[in-house]
Parts: C-alpha cells; sequence; structure tokens
C-alpha cells in the first residue's frame, strides 16, 4: 500500500477495533480512577501534598516497569498478555473500592495497577505491526494517540463531574469494570498468535541485550532520542498553572493552556497520519522534533493569554512527529525483543519527561515560568537540531 492509508481502512479491521476499543476503555477507567484516588487521598488525610503524592503514583509505575515487566510481551502469546493483565487490574481495581482499605494498602493496589500497564502497552505495540504490515500501521498509531490525547483533554473534566455525582468507592468499581470489558474485547477479538522466539537467557539478560541492541543501532538511537525531546517541551505543561497566574489570568485559563497542546496534538496526528505520505512523514521527522520546541521560546516576549495557547497548540501540533518515530521504532525491532524495546524506550520517555519537569520546576522558581520555558525552548532547539541534521543523512 503505497498511498496514504485512511483511518475507514484501519477501523475495517476487526483485531484493530478490538485494540483500540480496549485501549480507550483502559484509558477511561484510568482517568477516572485518578479522580477518584486523589479524592480519597484528601478526604482520608486532608493534606495537599499526601493527594499530590497519591496521584504521582500513577505514574511512578510507567518508569519501571518498562524495563521489568515489558518483557513478558516477548515471552509469553501477547493476546494472553493482554487479556491476563487487564483481568489482574479489573480485580486490584475492585479491591481499592473496598470501603474499609486502609490507606497505605490502597496506595500498594494503585501502584500495581499501574505497574501491570507497562506489559499490556508493550503487548499491543507489539501486535499491531502484525495486525497491519503496511501503510495501515501508522495510520493505526495515529488514530490510537488521537483517542490518547482526547482522554487527556475530557479524562479529568469527564471523571471530576462524575466523581461529584457518585462515590469515589463507585467510580472504581466503574474502572474495574473497563478493565473486565477490555480483557473480554482482546479475548474475543484478537487473533491467537504464537509465542514469538524467545529471548535467550533470563529476562535481566534480555534487558541488556535490547539496550544493548537500540544502543547500537543509528537508526533507532535516532528515534529514540526524537522522542525523548518530550523531556523539554513538557515543560509549559507542568508549568501552567503559574505561567497563568503571571499573566494575570485565573485557574480557567491555566486548564485552557493545559487543553492547547493535546488539543494541538489530534489536529496533527490526524494531518500527518491522513494526508501524508509515509516518505513525507518520514522526511518531517527531524524538523518537527526541532520546531516542537520552538514556540517554547516565544514565552520569553510575553505573548499574552491568547498568543501563549496558540504556541502550545503548535507545540502540541509538531510534536505529531512522534507517532511516526514510535512506529518506525517498533518495526525496526526484531519481533522477539520488540516488547522489551517498547518497555525500555517508554521508561526513558517517562525518565526525560520528569526530569525536564523537576528541572523547569527548579528553574522557575528562580527565574519565573515563562523565562523557564523559554529557556526549555532553546535548550530543546539546540538538543533537536543535531539529531534533525543526522536523521536527514540517513
Amino acid at each position: 500500500m503505497s498511498q496514504t492509508a485512511t483511518f475507514r481502512q484501519v477501523f475495517s479491521s476487526r483485531e484493530y477495533r478490538a485494540i483500540w476499543s480496549a485501549t480507550v476503555l483502559s484509558d477511561v477507567g484510568d482517568q477516572l480512577a485518578r479522580v477518584a484516588v486523589a479524592v480519597i487521598a484528601y478526604e482520608r488525610t486532608s493534606s495537599a501534598a499526601i493527594t499530590a503524592v497519591t496521584y504521582a503514583l500513577t505514574f511512578v509505575p510507567a518508569l519501571i516497569g518498562g524495563p521489568l515487566l515489558g518483557g513478558l510481551a516477548d515471552r509469553f502469546p501477547r493476546r494472553e498478555v493482554m487479556f491476563g493483565c487487564d483481568l489482574a487490574r479489573a480485580v486490584l481495581a475492585a479491591l481499592m473500592a473496598v470501603p474499609s482499605m486502609p490507606f497505605g494498602v490502597l496506595c500498594a493496589l494503585l501502584f500495581a495497577v499501574h505497574l501491570l500497564e507497562a506489559p499490556v502497552r508493550a503487548a499491543y505495540s507489539s501486535v499491531l505491526p502484525q495486525v497491519f504490515a503496511d501503510d495501515r500501521y501508522v495510520t493505526g498509531l495515529s488514530a490510537l494517540q488521537m483517542a490518547s490525547q482526547l482522554t487527556r483533554v475530557l479524562g479529568f473534566t469527564v471523571g471530576g463531574i462524575a466523581v461529584a455525582f457518585i462515590q469515589p468507592t463507585t467510580a472504581l468499581l466503574v474502572d474495574a469494570g473497563t478493565f473486565v470489558v477490555a480483557a473480554l474485547i482482546i479475548r474475543w477479538g484478537l487473533a491467537a498468535r504464537p509465542v514469538p522466539e524467545r529471548p535467550e537467557g533470563a529476562p535481566a539478560r534480555s534487558v541488556l541485550a535490547t539496550g544493548r541492541l537500540i544502543a547500537a543501532d543509528r537508526r533507532l538511537r535516532l528515534l529514540v532520542c526524537a522522542a525523548w525531546l518530550a523531556g523539554f517541551y513538557v515543560v509549559p505543561q507542568a508549568l501552567a498553572v503559574p505561567y497563568a497566574d503571571g499573566l494575570g489570568a485565573g485557574s480557567a485559563a491555566a486548564g485552557l493552556l493545559m487543553a492547547a497542546a493535546p488539543l494541538g496534538t489530534i489536529a496533527g496526528v490526524t494531518i500527518f497520519g491522513r494526508f501524508c505520505t509515509p516518505a513525507l512523514r518520514l522526511t518531517l521527522l527531524g524538523p518537527l522534533a526541532v520546531l516542537t520546541s520552538v514556540p517554547l521560546v516565544f514565552a520569553a516576549f510575553q505573548p499574552g493569554l491568547v498568543g501563549s495557547i496558540v504556541l502550545w497548540v503548535l507545540i502540541g501540533f509538531f510534536s505529531a512527529y512522534q507517532v511516526t518515530a514510535n512506529g518506525e521504532f517498533v518495526r525496526a525491532v526484531p519481533d522477539h525483543l520488540r516488547g522489551q524495546a517498547v518497555g525500555l524506550a517508554g521508561s526513558g520517555l517517562i525518565a526525560a519527561q520528569g526530569i525536564g519537569i523537576a528541572l523547569g520546576g527548579v528553574l522557575a522558581e528562580q527565574s519565573d515560568p515563562a523565562t523557564a520555558i523559554a529557556v526549555f525552548g532553546v535548550a530543546g532547539v539546540l538538543a533537536g537540531v543535531p539529531i534533525a541534521v543526522a536523521w536527514r543523512s540517513r
């Protein structure tokens, strides 16, 4: 298939519909659970700090789950990995809904729920190139990315409204239900496939072998580095509240700013995934990796609220190159190491974003949010240019 695949062609696949539906269901349930657990934490402790730490527990597992559990998708049938992990997450979420559950145990269960997300993500990322061997693969990734960003935009708003009308424990039971339904969709909608060629040696050796593979392959290195540039342009999202305060705007303006980048990503993924040929997407990968950080630089020129929203939409729009980088990376890795490779690259991405957010916060404390964002914009451009040049030479 030499022409760009359409979304209709992608969704005509029963297997893809199963992966897409199960992923969206799980994401919606997770967003609802994040809000519910945050409410429970504040109700029981009345501590903003403990509530923030509890919320952070939903992201920390992604950092360690990739290297530790991503390889499960290479050692067992991938459909069964997704099915089993979703059922396990349903049980854990249901236990979290027990009213008398001690708060410490609740946090441990929350951590476990999100830890099991890593093998599920690794499994579907490894299966998708088998479902689509042509350009429908990248278009399918685009549709998944669009759904993920839309969940981000709507998740907290809808989740907050839902928890306001139902008890947080009921919301957790709903989350458990989404995992059960997602598991059944995968079990009935995805074809059974044999176990990939098993990696040699113990899981730890597989992690090292996959790391060496990525380090030794120049194409894989460039794709990973391009993806990890998100550590620079994620900073505005983290500083949205103090940045809006610096503009003299309120929390509503901060919400608009935080929604701007995901909305821009939806637009970018739609355009680049649907209307750009595969060759053009590869050509644009390098320039877009640089351009994504450029709008941050203009924060130094006091663009105002409207101007800032436009700039942040552009950040999301240009970041659509991540879909191409992700797709090319997964396809370039041998099938029997895909799950582990996806886990390692994903953990590195989470680490890059976490480091960027932490350093951005420190710099904002020492100067101001606008200056911190602008500095990270300049740093992102400087880091992106050599990657783009090296990618063009490929």
